[in-house]
Order: C-alpha cells, then sequence, then structure tokens
C-alpha cells in the first residue's frame, strides 16, 4: 500500500508517499480500506517534533472507511461496515489497523468525507462544551480562530448548548464563515483588540470561559477577557506552545482557572467515544451540525496539505483522498 511517512522531523517537505507492505489485522484488530482522511493541528506536532513519534512513522489520526478484514476474536465487527476513528491508529495510508473497540460506526446518512472531516474535530468541540466547561443557556463564551474547521464545529455545538458566542477571526471573509456557523459576534482580531471589543460586548463583566486553540499569541488576552473565577481553556497551539504560567497570575487577575484537556482522556472509554460520536452523527443527519470542507489533497500531495494548513488560510476542514 502507500502510505504519507515521516523519517525525520522538519518542514513539510519531510513527508514522503511510500511504498510499504499492506498489513494484516492482529487479533482483536480490523483493518480499514479508507476513502477520507482527516488532517489535523495534531499531524503538524507530530512532524515537527513537538509531539514525538518512534521514526519511521505514518502520520495522521483520523479517518474514515470500509472494514476490508477483520482479525481474530473480533466479534462486533464485520467486513463492509461503514466506520471511522480517531487517534488509535495512523491514517495517512491506504489502509489502516484500528482496534475493533475503537472504531464508531458511519450511518448512510453520513458520507465518508464529512465523517472524516467531522470526528476529531466535532468529539473535541463536544467534550470542550460539554464537559471541559460545561456551557449555559445564554451564557457568552468566546473561540478563537472561529472560522477553522474545528472553530466552526466548536460554535456549533456551543449554539447547540444553548451559548452565545463571540468568535475572532483574522479577515472580513472569515467573518462571513464565522457568521455562518453561528457566532452571534464577530471581531477581526487584526483590526480590533479582542480584549477591549469583549469587555465592550459584555458589559464590563468579562467571560465565563474563553475557548483558546490558538496559544502563544493569543493567550494572554484570553486571560484578561474572563470574569473573576472564569476558565481559559487552552486546546491548541496553532501559533505556538505557550510559555510557562506563574499560579500567581490566575489569582491576580481574578482566581482563574486554567485547563489543556486533550480529547484521548474525553474518549477513555468505548461508551464515552460512541456517545459523544453518536451524538454528532446525529446532529449532522438532522442538519444541526454542518461540516465545511475548504480543501482536498490527493493523499500524495499531503506535503502541499500540510502548508495550507500552515497558511492560516483554512476555512474548514481539509482532507487526504486515497
Amino acid at each position: 500500500m502507500r502510505a504519507v511517512r515521516i523519517h525525520e522531523t522538519g518542514e513539510p517537505d519531510v513527508l514522503r508517499y511510500d511504498e510499504i507492505d499492506t498489513p494484516a489485522p492482529g487479533e482483536n484488530q480490523v483493518r480499514v480500506k479508507l476513502n477520507a482522511i482527516g488532517i489535523n493541528y495534531i499531524d503538524v506536532y507530530h512532524r515537527v517534533g513537538l509531539y514525538p513519534l518512534p521514526l519511521p512513522a505514518i502520520l495522521g489520526r483520523e479517518g474514515a472507511g470500509v472494514i476490508d478484514a477483520v482479525g481474530a476474536n473480533v466479534t462486533d465487527a464485520k467486513i463492509g461496515e461503514r466506520v471511522a476513528f480517531v487517534l488509535d491508529a495512523p491514517s495517512y495510508a491506504e489502509y489502516a489497523l484500528v482496534s475493533a473497540q475503537r472504531i464508531v460506526r458511519v450511518p448512510d446518512a453520513v458520507s465518508f468525507k464529512d465523517a472524516a472531516a467531522a470526528l476529531l474535530q466535532g468529539l473535541t468541540a463536544h467534550y470542550l462544551c460539554f464537559n471541559t466547561y460545561p456551557l449555559k443557556p445564554n451564557e457568552w463564551c468566546l473561540i478563537h480562530a472561529a472560522a477553522g474547521g474545528a472553530g466552526q464545529l466548536a460554535v456549533q455545538v456551543a449554539k447547540i448548548r444553548g451559548a452565545r458566542v463571540i468568535g475572532t477571526v483574522s479577515t472580513e471573509e472569515k467573518a462571513r464563515v464565522a457568521r455562518a456557523a453561528g457566532c452571534d459576534e464577530v471581531i477581526l482580531y487584526s483590526q480590533t483588540d479582542f480584549v477591549a471589543e469583549t469587555r465592550r460586548i459584555t458589559a464590563g463583566q468579562g467571560l465565563p470561559v474563553v475557548y483558546d486553540s490558538v496559544g502563544k499569541d493569543t493567550w494572554q488576552g484570553s486571560l484578561n477577557c474572563l470574569a473573576p473565577r472564569g476558565m481559559l481553556v487552552l486546546w491548541g497551539n496553532a501559533s505556538g506552545a505557550v510559555p510557562p504560567i506563574d499560579p500567581l497570575l490566575l489569582m491576580n487577575k481574578g482566581s482563574l482557572y486554567l485547563t489543556r484537556p486533550t480529547l484521548g482522556h474525553y474518549i477513555a472509554t468505548r461508551a464515552e467515544y460512541a456517545a459523544r460520536a453518536n451524538d454528532l452523527f446525529q446532529w449532522m443527519a438532522e442538519g444541526k451540525l454542518r461540516v465545511r470542507i475548504d480543501k482536498q489533497f490527493s493523499l500524495r500531495d499531503a506535503a502541499d496539505a500540510h502548508r495550507y494548513l500552515a497558511s492560516r488560510a483554512a476555512m474548514g476542514k481539509i482532507l487526504l483522498i486515497p
């Protein structure tokens, strides 16, 4: 099979389109013939070595397709089933081996492309808004990068929770996308101080929560948007890693809370994983959650896809197609 691997860390040029043996499923595994592969910022972190992998390594942690082989002792998955997965198997390839316990069924009403586009980012949006900080009806929140693939899904899930959403974006075109996703207010941070504007929108009260996937460039402003005892949820490093933070800073700014969650801890059990995924797919089938696929690249062009992701031009999900 063909797979995109890194043999060293670095810029997008380290991504190689290799030919390797097609793997056979082991005990309690299924093999998925992939129809669509999702690209996420974690793939960049793996590529550059921020989150190191043993080398050589196939990148990717999200895909959707059809089971075409099952291993020994697999009793609850069948050849021909439509499935998707996140985190538990590398996905920049024509086939992926996945634990039978870590697949989710994709209903016929949801396409493979939409499933691959929505699962990782949608599950993330689900746990952020339902569990990390459970949003309440009519409560304000701020979501950075609201026009990106993850941002648009977070906005929509926040609206499903009944919250009011402030989104930050960099351009007028992205502002239109963020409003279409459901933002009640949109701040162009390239033109306006998002802290001052947030204070204006909230009549000086500040916010109970900021969901910050940008990191280095925004975290200080995000803290300054919070009301006393508010929570900063750092869930990404798109602009770089946040430096070490003195806990006294949180006290001085209003006894604030700071958390840095990751998806794996919120889908640790099969039941929780399936429940979140089933919510996403049901909302998609009902038209309550819309996935915006910004651009598709051939698997062999994964380096170009990473360059596009790094350009910050994307207004939706980027997919690889085997």
